[in-house]
């Protein structure tokens, strides 16, 4: 045996997952727009201001506040593990260094589209820009329709 090796086996405690803890990001009843003025001011608070009226608009449902994200349309998951949920179809917040846009069926679908939004950064099932006038608004709007179409017709109501 190597002098200095600690060969004693780790006791490792085992994993405890709660199923169906509730999720701290719950919708509230709090005014979206009255939100928006009081955290955000400048080119900030006329983006968020803006994509309130395009959500609201493409979605045809109500701004709905989920903590600090403005949501729009709501869905229930499952998954295999047992835990579920609900979550919104789509929305938006305004973060310290970006706005982030929920499009949550994610963007495996939208590769040929989304080099012509402009300028912009994914991950998952978010999309962060920095200001409004980085993007393609048309293209933006088609991300957002097409995006609530596949949610609701994966959950459907």
């Amino acid at each position: 045996m190597a002098e200095g090796v600690d060969t004693a086996k780790k006791k490792t405690q085992p994993v405890t997952r709660l199923v169906n803890k509730p999720l701290k990001t719950q919708p509230n009843s709090v005014d979206a727009s009255l939100f928006l003025e009081q955290k955000l001011s400048g080119q900030k608070l006329e983006d968020c201001q803006a994509l309130l009226q395009l959500f609201s608009t493409v979605s045809k449902q109500p701004a709905v506040m989920w903590g600090s994200i403005i949501g729009f349309g709501q869905y229930h998951y499952r998954y295999a593990s047992g835990r579920e949920g609900d979550w919104p179809i789509t929305g938006f917040a305004a973060r310290k260094n970006d706005i982030t846009i929920y499009l949550m069926n994610g963007f495996g679908d939208y590769q040929e589209i989304l080099p012509k939004l402009g300028k912009h950064k994914t991950g998952k099932s978010c999309l962060y820009i920095k200001r409004l006038s980085d993007v393609d608004l048309v293209v933006l709007t088609e991300l957002i329709s097409d995006s609530i179409a596949k949610m609701k017709k994966r959950y459907p109501e």
